[in-house]
Formats: C-alpha cells, structure tokens, sequence
C-alpha cells in the first residue's frame, strides 16, 4: 500500500525488509508514458525482488490531465509543469518520454545538470543532439539511458554497447521501421500496390496522417545513426547518413525481385567498407546509409515480414547474430524502458556511475564515407522502347562505365509502347553507376527516369 504525501504528487511507503527506495519522475503520459506506468505497476514487485530496491513513482508530468491514454494514470501522480517532476529533490531517476527536439532536450539537459539519470525513448532528439546531451551527462556525473530509442523491445543498445564490447562491429544491417516493412511485406505477400498499403497502414494506425517521417526514411535514419555511433565509438551526424525511402517501390519491382530469388526491404546499414577496422590508430572508415534494398530469400532478414524489426550484427569475434521483435508500440517501448530504470536505480543503488563510454578511444580518425566512395550490386528497372538495339546502346554506357551486367530479364507480351527491362549489376562505385543512368536516363529509348536499388549479399 501506497501513502499520498506532499502536494499530491508523490506516494511514498515504508520499504519492506529496509529495502532501498529510488523515486521515480515520468515527463510525458500519453501512449507510450502511461504504457510504462502500467508495465512497471503489473510487474514491480518481480523487478523489486530481482534488484534488491523498492521502486517509487512521485510525479507525472502531461499536457492535459484528461488526455486520451490506453491505461490510467492516478490523477494524484500528475501535473502539467514539467518542471514540477524534474527539479522535485525527491526525485532520483528522470524518464522523458514526450518526443521531439525542441522543449525535450531542455528537460532532458535540466534533468542531467541536476545529477540526475535520464531515460528517454526519443530517437530523434538522440540523432539530433546526441553529441550535446552526452556532453552534459558527462559534465554533470549523470548517466543517459536510451535503450527504448531504437527498435523497442529489442534489446540492441545494450548488447552494442556491454554484450559486444570484445568485438568490431564489421557490419549492422537493420529493419529499424515496421511501417515500412508492413507496407512492403503486404506488397510482397498481396500483391497490393504501394499507395493501397500505405492507406490501410493509416487506417490501422501503423502510419502516420503524414507518412513522411516513415516512408521517407527518416525514422530509420535517427536509429541507424544511434546504432553507428556504438557500434563505431563516434557520433554520426544525421547528415552524412545517405537516406532513401521506399515511395518509388512499384509491385512491378517487387514480382520482379522475386523472380530473381530477392525480397525488397528497407534496410538501415553499417559496414566497414576497404581500409576501415583494421587499425586501432586509424579507426574505421564505414558506410552508413539507409535505403531499399534487394535481400537474397536465403537470408534470415528477407523472412522478417509485417511490423516486425530485426537487426543483424556481425563481429569479428562473435560472428553472425541476429534480434529479432516488436519495434514499437506502448509494450515493447515500455519494456525498454523498465531495463534502463533496472540500470539506473542499481547505479543509484551501488553509488556508482561507472559505464562503459559510447565514445571510445578505439575510434579515433574513424569517418563515415561518401555514399559515391561506396561499392555495390544494383538492380535496375528500365522502361525502354521494344525495338533492336536498345539492349546495346545501354550495354555500351554502362561497358564505358566499367560496369558489368550480371543478368537481363525482359518480359515477353508486354503491352503498350514501352516495355520493362530488368539488369542485375555488378559490384559498382555509387559514382560511376549515378552518371551512367543518368546518360541512360537521356536516350530517347527510354521512357521513364530509370529505378535503381542496390543489392545486398552480406559478404
């Protein structure tokens, strides 16, 4: 049992057995914010049992207190001034869950320069302020915790950064956004065109009025760039990651992707690309970039289909790994954050801070490289006229490229005055395959701008 104290924020009890208690202050109670405050409720007991600490809720900041949740927050807990939760002494360990960039990292910097732990599940804020808010957690002797930032309830952050710590991250490929593998995965198994899905994606909740964000690759892009910075000991900015999204995925790209054996998927990835992660003193030079991508059916990652994200890992040590689970959703996000509040109340617990640094010294001289510096396998859909020669005069811009052709496809009875071809390539300079498409892209046999995904082999 619970006693109220105070002003009508806080509930404090007499611990059992002397039990340490740590307090707790949420900043957002919205979807994901009471999702925590019902998952911490339905198994406090298990997570006060496995760590030795009563864990204390005292204040609750929202935007309106009749706000639309999924689960009920007690109107005791909650206030609308932030600040009321932050700054409040009782207070040991600050969960912000309100997204955005703006009046978030205020929060989350008042919160640090207290000396206080902050949970966030905020990608964005992450990917555009990571540098700054890690700074300041250093300053003030404040740990960060972001385990909910990026795919949910799979717990990657942690294993980057305490799991995997005797190995070099080689490669990280990620499907870091259900919207967009619910969309391609009905495309896939339907046969549905793009814009169909994306309105039933609306319909059901997994995409947003404004798709953009989704769609475009955004959202994928703030987890990827999180990701990179652990894997490689440095902060990647937002604006060295190469982004494309999936709008131009036609079915006709999809059917044609499996007749040769691939599945399309909206793929986050980080490579060490030729010279990088050899040297301790040179650090790495990696790729990372987010696009769609043709994954061969043999791969674990062409079989992870609807909402679902996965995130596969290799290093030089351990090999191939793979998680797999739910990237969002008020469940999954709260079970992340129940793992960061375990880590932050045994620090309080055992009066330590001590972490290992998700900028380490193994990265010094490391960079992110040009998407033209990068090197890959394409596929290529043409619409061309149906006449001799055509084949050939492509095959010449793309010969003087130096670039070869693995594979053609060329559907027979196709209607109309144009018709589609279909080119497998060979390994390419990003460089070299962008000016020849677009001298293809200006032969009057061809009739619509040329579509072009890379390839992964996962070599």
């Amino acid at each position: 049992m619970f006693m109220l104290v105070g002003c009508g924020l806080g509930r404090q009890a007499s611990p059992p057995n002397m039990m340490q208690q740590v307090n707790l202050g949420m900043i957002g109670g919205g979807t994901v914010g009471s999702g925590v405050y019902h998952a911490l409720s339905k198994n406090r007991q298990l997570m006060e049992s496995r760590l030795g600490i009563r864990l204390n809720w005292v204040g609750v900041a929202v935007k309106e207190f009749d706000e639309p949740r999924p689960y009920p927050i007690p109107r005791s807990l909650m206030t609308t001034d932030w600040t009321q939760v932050v700054k409040d002494p009782r207070v040991n360990i600050v969960i912000e869950l309100v997204g955005g960039t703006t009046i978030a990292k205020t929060m989350v910097l008042t919160a640090l320069s207290l000396g206080k732990p902050v949970i966030t599940a905020n990608k964005a804020l992450l990917s555009a302020h990571g540098e700054e808010l890690f700074a300041a957690a250093q300053k003030y002797g404040a740990n960060l915790y972001y385990e909910a930032s990026v795919c949910g309830g799979i717990p990657i952050i942690k294993a980057l950064r305490e799991g995997f710590v005797g190995n070099r991250i080689t490669h990280l490929y990620g499907i870091v956004n259900g919207t967009c593998n619910y969309i391609l995965s009905r495309m896939q198994h339907e046969g549905a065109e793009f814009d169909d899905v994306l309105r039933e994606a609306q319909r059901q909740g997994y995409a947003e009025a404004d798709p953009s964000l989704d769609i475009d690759g955004h959202d994928a892009r703030h987890k990827i760039g999180i990701l990179a910075s652990l894997a490689h000991g440095f902060w990647v900015r937002p604006e060295d990651i190469h982004v494309e999204g999936i709008r131009q995925v036609t079915q006709a790209d999809i059917r044609f992707a499996a007749q040769l054996g691939y599945t399309i998927k909206l793929l986050g990835i980080i490579k060490t690309v030729s010279g990088g992660g050899k040297s301790a003193v040179s650090g790495a030079r990696i790729q990372v970039a987010v696009h769609p991508t043709l994954v061969p059916n043999r791969h674990v990652l062409a079989s992870v289909n609807d909402v679902f994200n996965a995130v596969f890992v290799r290093g030089d040590v351990v090999g191939d790994t793979l998680f797999y689970g739910r990237g969002a959703g008020k469940d999954a996000t709260a079970s992340a954050v129940l793992s960061d509040i375990a880590d932050a109340a045994l620090e309080i617990k055992h009066g330590t801070r001590n972490r290992i640094p998700p900028f380490v010294p193994h990265a010094n001289g490391s960079k992110v490289v040009p998407m033209d510096q990068t090197i890959s396998r394409y596929y290529l859909r043409l619409s061309v006229v149906d006449r001799p020669g055509v084949l050939a005069r492509i095959s010449s811009i793309l010969g003087e490229a130096n670039i070869g052709i693995m594979s053609v496809i060329q559907p027979e009875a196709h209607e109309g005055e144009s018709v589609p071809l279909i080119l497998m390539i060979h390994d390419a300079p990003n460089a070299a395959m962008k000016k020849a498409l677009a001298q293809i892209g200006r032969l009057k046999v061809v009739k619509a701008p040329p579509v072009m995904f890379r390839v992964e082999t996962f070599d």
